[in-house]
């Protein structure tokens, strides 16, 4: 099974971070940022991967290193469970409608980190997620996990919509590039 699990403490995060890639989409999600446990919850589900997430974080201070952290943690255990990457199908892409809102997600487990983000939100704060965070957190994910992962929010007016489809979206696509497809490495060169 692909698996992994990580125990990651600092000064400012004490996370511990189990997934499945093979799983149901089953999650337990407890970061201290309601809106953020929801996103997580979504990508899960969306993902198939099963996510058990523990964050106490220094939420006295902000959001941001809770945020950033599970990020990296989140991405380092999908590289490991990811091992030698043989047999996926390396990219995904999705497009994810949310009532007005339309996204595009689209990623290549490569070996390489590269993001692209584009997306206008309006608001501060999403519950208590600062919405600058959302992109820190596919940042992390992209550079930890080196893969390419290109984010757009074609339009939209709700910023809640914007996120939440940000989320399904790079969850489809995630789902679509682990899948394994058959027994060759993805790749020209022989090597991810």
């Amino acid at each position: 099974m692909r698996t992994a699990t990580i125990s990651r403490k600092t000064k400012e995060t004490d996370i511990n971070l189990t997934l499945n890639l093979d799983g149901t989409g089953r999650s337990t999600i407890e970061t201290g940022i309601g809106f953020f446990d929801h996103m997580l919850t979504a990508f899960s589900f969306h993902s198939g991967i099963d996510l058990d997430v523990t964050c106490k974080g220094d939420l006295e201070v902000d959001d941001h290193h809770t945020v950033e952290d599970v990020g990296l943690a989140l991405a380092a255990c999908i590289l490991e469970a990811l091992g030698d990457k043989k047999g996926i199908n390396r990219y995904g892409t999705s497009y994810i409608p949310m009532d007005e809102t339309l996204v595009r997600v689209v990623v290549d487990f490569c070996g390489r980190g590269a993001f692209v983000y584009k997306a206008s939100l309006e608001r501060d704060k999403l519950g208590t997620l600062e919405t600058q965070n959302v992109q820190e957190f596919f940042k992390s994910i992209s550079n930890e996990a080196k893969m390419n992962l290109h984010m757009e929010v074609l339009y939209g007016d709700n910023d809640h919509h914007k996120v939440e489809a940000l989320f399904k979206a790079f969850g489809r696509s995630v789902r679509d590039a682990i899948e394994i497809e058959g027994d060759r490495l993805p790749s020209t060169k022989g090597v991810l």
